[in-house]
């Protein structure tokens, strides 16, 4: 803050924030980070936030959505931009940025918990991205951050599809929404499943993960009778030839 202050910048604004346990400790510093960010940008009348995250805080995103088998959402990694967030070092290594704040004079700093090895992504930093680069050579790093572009670029196509077609197959169902079963068969997985958590997300404002959406997917595409699937938040039932969807408190009529 005195740095920021010295170099003219205003207003300087520290919070303290109180980090829960939902999702783990990595989750729940950035829900506490990102909860403090709304609160200035309201408090301040700003539109933007800058980030500092770097290629490498990329390339640790990617190999860490590959370790969990979290599928492409983890896999493409941080975006440049997702308003009201802007990660403008996001194509730059770290080695690069702490050079340029030597160059101009700035101490940069250094958090204690990166070099706390109980958490996961200290580990993969300090142990296995350098692994990988003494076995296969210089570059793993900027090749996992090509990767993250790549998804995305992918995912972008896939869910501008998606969000054209949904407009057309969702249906009324009573308490819910419905999707046609021969139409959503039709389509490719990568999209059916995107109108699955789309139909969810718009409706219900519940955001399914992967093993959820291939339950519901399975309605779909290995049908044999199967009874009510309750998620949370959600209850999804096969009827004739219709995906319903009902909010979990709302029975059936």
């Amino acid at each position: 803050a005195a740095q920021a202050t010295a170099l003219g910048l205003d207003p300087v604004l520290v919070r303290r924030v109180e980090v829960g346990d939902r999702g783990g400790p990595e989750a729940a510093a950035r829900d506490a980070r990102h909860a403090a960010f709304r609160d200035a940008l309201a408090g301040t009348g700003a539109t933007r936030v800058l980030l500092g995250h770097t290629l490498d805080d990329q390339a640790e995103t990617v190999l860490l959505g590959l370790a969990r088998g979290a599928g492409p959402d983890s896999l493409s990694g941080m975006r440049l931009d997702t308003p009201p967030l802007l990660r403008p070092l996001l194509g730059l290594r770290r080695a690069t940025t702490v050079a340029a704040c030597a160059d101009q004079g700035l101490e940069a700093w250094d958090d204690p918990m990166n070099a706390d090895d109980r958490f996961l992504r200290v580990r993969l930093r300090a142990a296995a991205l350098p692994a990988l680069e003494a076995a296969l050579g210089p570059g793993v790093a900027e090749a996992l951050a090509r990767t993250a572009d790549q998804v995305q670029e992918d995912a972008a196509a896939l869910d501008a599809i998606a969000d054209e077609l949904a407009p057309d197959l969702a249906e009324l169902a009573e308490q819910g929404i419905a999707l046609p079963v021969p139409a959503l068969a039709a389509n490719p997985a990568a999209l059916r499943h995107r109108l699955i958590r789309l139909a969810v997300l718009d409706e219900f404002g519940v955001v399914l993960t992967r093993a959820q959406t291939l339950a519901v997917a399975r309605l779909v595409t290995d049908w044999h009778g199967q009874g009510v699937l309750a998620l949370p938040g959600v209850t999804v039932e096969r009827i004739g030839r219709r995906i319903e969807f009902r909010a979990a408190s709302q029975g059936r009529a």
